[in-house]
């Protein structure tokens, strides 16, 4: 049975010379009807000739190439041209005419090369028609043919017009494209430098503190220990993260939010880095990005502290209102960063860019005894 429903769909996958070809036929079998001879296009106006067999087969070169004038209109034009040309010189004087119009508009939109020199040839070939009819006994006059010529002029420049309408919305999609591309690759490209370089950082102040371990057994045990649980966090994050950037994933994953920042801050003390948490309030139900971009924060700014303050007391405070979270992350420069990877600038840039986009305030300054301070205030009720 006939799904009519998919026809409209089946209609628009079709080839272009099946869409174009009912336009063909439409216009073909109507310059056949008796009513409508002689109420076609007179160039020439000279007396009417009834129609015969050649007749029909002027009609059939004038509407059937319309059948490829998205396909081929070079071709298309080419044999319009012509079925009209001889259409008017034995004054049959068809609705055929109407495809040479059709026809120009068409070679203007779809006409891909060698454009100028068609127009020219389309103007030259014009000469010698007018010619023609003159020579048979026309009473056009200059005048009428100037007045033709011109509006078949019109009907290539409107076709051209819709040409460099199409090309400059393709131009802006394509645009569009790159910018949506490039935000993307940024989004995915400051993910894993949040989720990688904490987790890295983490298991090389690790490794770097095991060295120094050999002489006790069960201190050691327990650096390699968090070493591991390190590693397998690092993992488990960046499969949560691919499968968040796999266009199939479940919406309802979330990102990693400010209810575990006490997860983050356990793995960083067992990292060696001394770390006072302190939290207030509690997060709105509404609170949406604004929880994981402040617990991007602390994660970046823990981060840092191991990277270049390892083993320096470190606070945390985190407060929750109605409205923002705010997130103050600061250290005393105290410690030492030995065996910790340099920096990028990467990290901070990207902390910059995420509160910036929430509509917030960000700030990462040195202490003047030491250390850094990174203060966020990030306005809450953003949906995720």
């Amino acid at each position: 049975m006939i799904d009519f429903r998919r026809l409209p769909d089946l209609w628009r996958r079709s080839d272009v010379t099946v869409r174009d070809l009912p336009l063909a036929l439409l216009l073909a079998v109507t310059s056949l009807l008796p009513a409508l001879h002689d109420y076609g296009t007179q160039l020439g106006d000279l007396p009417a000739r009834p129609f015969d067999a050649t007749a029909v087969l002027v009609i059939a070169l004038e509407c059937l190439p319309l059948v490829v004038r998205r396909r081929w209109p070079a071709v298309c034009i080419a044999l319009v041209s012509l079925g009209f040309a001889l259409d008017q010189l034995r004054a049959y004087h068809t609705a055929a005419g109407t495809a040479l119009p059709i026809a120009l508009i068409s070679t203007g939109v779809h006409l891909e090369r060698h454009r100028r020199v068609t127009m020219v040839l389309l103007s030259l070939a014009y000469v010698p028609l007018a010619v023609a009819l003159d020579r048979t006994g026309s009473a056009e006059g200059p005048v009428g043919y100037v007045t033709f010529y011109l509006a078949l002029v019109l009907a290539w420049s409107a076709g051209a017009w819709l040409r460099s309408g199409r090309a400059a919305e393709a131009e802006g999609r394509r645009r569009v494209a790159e910018a949506t591309r490039a935000a993307e690759r940024t989004r995915i490209a400051r993910e894993l430098h949040d989720v990688v370089t904490h987790h890295v950082t983490a298991m090389v102040v690790q490794a770097e503190a095991a060295r120094y371990l050999t002489a006790a057994p069960d201190r050691l045990d327990a650096a390699l220990s968090a070493v591991t649980d390190t590693g397998r966090r690092a993992i488990s994050d960046l499969r949560h993260l691919l499968d968040l950037l796999n266009p199939d994933h479940d919406s309802d994953v979330g990102m990693p939010s400010a209810v575990e920042l006490h997860t983050l801050v356990e793995q960083t003390r067992r990292a060696g880095q001394p770390v006072e948490f302190a939290e207030e309030g509690r997060p709105a139900e509404s609170a949406g990005s604004a929880e994981f971009v402040a617990y991007r924060v602390v994660q970046e700014s823990l981060t840092n502290a191991l990277k270049h303050a390892h083993g320096s007391r470190t606070d945390v405070r985190v407060r929750y209102g109605e409205k923002e979270i705010l997130v103050v992350v600061s250290t005393d420069g105290s410690g030492s960063r030995a065996g910790s990877p340099g920096g990028s600038g990467r990290g901070l840039a990207g902390l910059r860019e995420r509160v910036d986009a929430l509509g917030g305030e960000f700030s990462a300054d040195r202490r003047t005894g030491g250390g850094f301070v990174v203060r966020a205030r990030i306005p809450a009720g953003n949906p995720s």
